[in-house]
């Protein structure tokens, strides 16, 4: 008897918790979509990942910014190429993200592609 009266305090008080929990989540959601926290997040998150600075992409690639572009290309395939037997897909995507945004960098300056 005192078994089932356990049981049933336990069931009843984790849905009363459930519930409060869940209220506090919409009340924290809401509060954040009036003051605009939630779409500037968004925003920030959106912006982060997609772009990739010049300074990122040296440090990727290990060049500093008198290095030519031929020494960009020289490190771009051995990064590139270790990784591609090592397996790391990640930091192979990183390496070759990287060589883009300087690809663009070195033809605003006027040294080719390649």
């Amino acid at each position: 008897m005192a078994a089932k009266i356990l049981a049933n305090l336990i069931v009843m008080g984790s849905g009363i918790l459930g519930r409060a929990v869940l209220q506090a989540y919409r009340k924290a959601l809401e509060n954040a979509n009036k003051t605009g926290v939630a779409n500037e997040t968004i925003q920030n998150i959106r912006r982060v990942s997609k772009v990739m600075t010049e300074q990122e992409a040296r440090q990727i690639l290990g060049i500093s910014e008198q290095s030519t572009w031929k020494e960009v290309l020289q490190k771009y395939d051995a990064l590139f190429e270790r990784n591609a037997k090592q397996g790391s897909f990640y930091l192979q995507s990183k390496v070759h993200r990287a060589k883009e945004c300087l690809e663009a960098v070195y033809q605003g300056k006027g040294e080719g592609k390649g």
